[in-house]
Formats: C-alpha cells, structure tokens, sequence
C-alpha cells in the first residue's frame, strides 16, 4: 500500500508540474498538492501497517505466527495491473522531464539576469548616447531587485561588443537570462522601446517580447513599468519596499533627461575635459528641472572624480560636492545612487568612517547589484583594517561586474591593501593592454610595480599618472636613463615643488614620491598638507601599499593617523 501511495503521488506530482502551463492552472497548486500528499503519508503508513490488500479485499494484518503455518497473503490482479501502469507512467513521466525537450520556466528558475545595451535603429548614430543612457536607467531600475542577480552594465557593454551568440554571452555573465532592448525612435515627444527577453539554456528560447510607445516626459515611469514586468515575467517576487519604489511617478523635462543623458556618458571617460563637460550639461539640466534628485547626485559625483583625480583643488570642488549633494539627499532621500555619492564623500572627502559605512550600506541595501558601490565599500573595510570584509566586498564586486576596468582596478586597491601587489600588478597591466592611459590602472601598475622591484615599469607609467600636471617627462627620462630611477624621481619632485608653487597639486603625489627616494621627513611635510585640504587619498595613508610604512612608528604620523581617527594595523 505505501508504494502505490508513493507511486501515485509521484504521478500526481509531475502531471500537475508538466500540465500547470498548457491548462493555466493556479501558480500555487503545487506547492498545495504537495503539503496534502505529505500529510497524507503518515495516515498510508499507519493503514499498510494495518491492512493488508489480498484477493479477498482489504483484510485486517495477520498475525505472523498465521503467515508462518503456510497461508500465503494473494495480492489481487487488479493491484498487480496497477502497480505495472504506474511504474510505466513514472517511466514516461521521467523520460519526458530528461529528453522531451526544454521545461517550462518555475518560480525560482531565474536567478541572474544580463542586460544587453540598446541597439540604437533610430537611424541616428548621434543618438548613441540616449541609447547608452537609456541601458544605465534600465540597469539601475532593475538592479534594485535583490532576489535577482543583474550583470554590471559596463560588464553588459563589454560581451555586447565580442560577437558571441546569445549563449556564449550568457555563459560569460553566468547568466540565466538574456534581455535584448531596442531604441526604436526618439522623437521631439515620445521614446519607442522594444524588449526581448531570451533563456539560453538548454536552446536559444525567446520567453516574451513587448514594445512600449511613451511620452518622453514620463521615460522614469517607463522604466518602473518595465522592471515590474520583468520581474512577473522571470517570476521573481519583489519586496514590499522595492514594490514601492518602483510605483513612484515622476515627470522629467525632456531638454533636461536629454542634459542628463549627455552628462552621465561623459563622465564615464573620467578625463578632465569630459568631466568639465558633464557638468555643464548636468548645470544645464538643473535650470530645466531643479527639483531631480539625480542631477545633483551626478554633479556631485562629477566634482568629487575631478578632485579624486586631481584636476581640481578640495578648495574649490569641496563646497559644490556638498552644496549638490545635500540638495540630492533633500529631493530623494531613499535613492540607491544618492546614498552612493553621500557615502563616498564621507569616506574620502569628510572622513567621516561610521557615516560612510552606513550610507554604503543603504546605498547596497536598496542596489545590492552595484558593484561601484561594493568596491568602494571593501576599500573603506580595508583602511578601517578590516581586511577579511574588504576581500569579501571586493569579490562581489569582481562577480557582478567582472570586465569593467575601473572595477577591476578599484579592485587591485583592495588586494594591494592586503599586500598582494603581483595580483594587482597584473590586473593593472590587463587593463591597459587595451587601454594604455587609464589613469587608475596606471597608478596601480605604479604601486604595485615598485613594491615588486621593477623601476623600469614604475618609469614606464609614472608619466601616464603625472600627464596632468604639466611635469616635463622628457627631461625625467633622460635623467633616468644617465643616472637612474633615485634621479630620476627627486627631478620629479622638484618640478612637483615647483609647479604647487603656481597652482594645486596633489599633495600625495609628493608624498608617495618622496617615501619612494627615502625621504621620510619631505614626506611628513606633505601628509600634514594633505590633512590641511583634506587630499582624498589620506584615508589610505595606514593601509599596505600606499608607501607609508615606514612611518607607522613616526609620531608625527601616528598624530595625524588619530586626528583622522583612523586604526593602524595590529602587527
């Protein structure tokens, strides 16, 4: 008896899960099927444990002093008959399951998901910049969604441009579904977007398609409307607070998105004269519609890169960080991107650590999909001298987006922090194999190379990370060349001395420099100047790889390290 029930609710079990999508049935009558079967297990075993089934009928269980005096228990035909149908069923059921083709999609199935950039068939190529726009809005919308896992748009970008099918592209963002969006048009009024949504495994399968006519003005709720859908769609359940999130409306003037859009695809480059220009497209865009958060937290953003990078003097740049700032906070207290920008600030700008901490923990809290905001996290564990928590945070990062260049040299800070400067030395060649003047990752290379003894690499970059301050590299070079790497660097940091003399300079490019050449004293100099305009790269003064060890018994330094109320590490 307990077998037939068991085979029965084998049977019962795979009908109701073949038969739910052809039939329509209740998505939950599975799940209830499933909890009535397993109750009923118990009441089979007690009953088999009673009863026995004989070609007699049902008869109560013999005592086994009866079966041993010869009197064998006949199991009927009928029951033979039935327990050879379901055996067969079970075959045909499980045969069908293994090679009867592709199953269809459960709650459950779909755990990550990669977004592809918008083709652009407007037939305007100077509309690649709204299409770019239009993927990092889809990308940030739907990354809010924390039981689903969105590949990093840059990542997006990248296997976008390897030509590989569907599959291949899925397998490298080790993805479970492929979202193909189209810009259709961009009119004076309306935007028209085509979406395709794809599973590639076990077959190239397109799940459901949809086209969307809006009015420009209303392309946020657009895109709310579309990563709900998404969601019912991959049959992912959303949270009460992302249900909310996703229901606010929202009208933008279409010159100030447009602003906007421009804005963010300059500021992607991350050199000085694209980020002069996003932010007179963002101011641009504040005249047209003051009350955005996003434009505030951008050109905040856009202000914070020029001093990170050093284009600009935390004199100046400092009080439009916060003015722009606070005003984002002030309009969407609840954005994923703001909480970004404020904690990110804290942590470089006001180092402030427990604000910085917390407003990264809202920021992931509400995007756990954004790896910007992981990276910039793990480097906060790390100069907190929590090395473990950074590791971790920096992997996450590495996972959600893993071919985004300035994510993998964010990422070599963190391993570099830890000690590991031929892990990060190679990633920094890596990325400027294909791009030789990334700033960051030839500042990596720069680091890490001289902790590994190769000055002739430490030369080779070093007029990559000086090009924007004006240091006559030639005149470096053929001291290097004549006297070596020493030489070399106290010309560069005589010409440094010179030109802080007639502008801003970073005060740890001295810094760095003069611990390089063994001059502990210099360098004291600068670290105090740095505290003075709050250099953005203080925060990293007692962590590995930032050339300051030698100093970590310095009482000079040990004053500023707890002033800043930063931790030295243990050993």
């Amino acid at each position: 008896m307990i077998t037939v029930y068991a085979t029965s609710a084998f049977v019962i079990i795979e009908l109701i899960n073949n038969l739910a999508e052809p039939l329509n049935l209740p998505p939950n009558l599975l799940t209830i099927v499933v909890i009535v079967l397993a109750l009923g297990f118990p009441l089979a075993i007690i009953l088999s444990w009673l009863y026995d089934v004989t070609s007699e009928g049902v008869e109560k269980t013999r005592p086994i002093e009866e079966l041993n005096e010869g009197k064998k228990t006949v199991v009927p035909n009928a029951w033979k008959i039935a327990t050879f149908v379901s055996f067969v069923v079970i075959v045909g059921l499980l045969t069908f399951n293994i090679i009867g083709g592709t199953k269809s999609l459960k709650a459950g199935d779909i755990q990550s998901l990669l977004i592809l950039p918008f083709d652009n068939l407007t037939g305007d190529d100077q509309l690649d910049y709204v299409a770019a726009g239009l993927h990092t809005s889809l990308c940030g919308d739907v990354e809010q969604i924390s039981s689903l896992r969105t590949t990093s748009k840059t990542t997006a970008s990248i296997i976008k441009n390897m030509n590989l099918s569907l599959s291949e592209m899925a397998t490298k963002a080790n993805a479970d579904v492929v979202l193909e969006p189209t810009l259709m048009c961009y009119g004076d009024d309306s935007v028209c977007i085509l979406i395709r949504a794809f599973t590639p495994f076990p077959e190239e399968k397109q799940l459901w398609m949809a086209e969307y006519k809006e009015d420009r003005s209303q392309i946020m709720n657009l895109f709310n409307q579309i990563t709900k859908e998404i969601a019912l769609e991959v049959m992912v359940e959303l949270t009460p607070e992302e249900e909310q999130l996703l229901t606010r409306s929202l009208t933008i003037d279409k010159e100030a998105y447009d602003s906007y859009l421009m804005g963010l695809y300059l500021l992607e480059d991350a050199d000085q004269e694209s980020l002069n220009k996003a932010r007179e497209y963002l101011n641009s865009a504040v005249e047209k519609n003051p009350d955005w958060a996003p434009l505030y937290s951008s050109l905040a953003q856009v202000w914070a890169t020029l001093v990170q990078m050093g284009f600009e003097s935390p004199e100046i740049a400092g009080p439009k960080i916060f003015e722009n700032l606070n005003k984002a906070l002030e309009l969407d207290p609840d954005n994923a991107y703001v909480h970004y920008t404020n904690g990110m600030i804290a942590f470089l700008t006001e180092w402030d650590w427990e604000k910085a901490e917390m407003e990264l923990l809202k920021a992931l809290a509400a995007n756990p999909n954004d790896a910007m905001s992981r990276v910039i996290y793990a480097q906060l564990l790390g100069c907190l001298q929590r090395p473990g928590e950074s590791l971790t945070q920096g992997r996450l990062a590495i996972e959600l987006d893993p071919l985004n260049p300035m994510i993998q040299a964010f990422y070599s800070v963190v391993l570099m922090n830890k000690g590991d400067f031929e892990t990060a030395l190679a990633i920094g060649e890596k990325i400027t194999a294909g791009d030789p003047g990334h700033l960051l990752a030839n500042t990596v290379i720069q680091i890490a190379a001289f902790y590994c003894r190769d000055y002739n690499k430490v030369m080779e970059v070093t007029k990559y990370v000086l090009a924007h301050t004006g240091v006559d590299f030639k005149e470096v070079e053929r001291i290097f060349r004549e006297t070596g790497f020493v030489a070399a660097y106290e010309e560069i940091l005589r010409q440094l001395e010179v030109l802080a003399q007639k502008g801003y300079v970073q005060p740890f490019e001295l810094v760095s420099r003069y611990m390089m050449v063994d001059q502990p004293d210099k360098a004291m100099e600068w670290i105090e100047k740095g505290f003075e305009v709050h250099d953005q790269v203080m925060p990293y003064l007692a962590t590995q790889g930032f050339f300051c060890e030698p100093l970590f018994d310095n009482p000079r330094f040990i004053e500023i390290i707890q002033k800043m109320n930063l931790p030295l590490p243990e050993d």
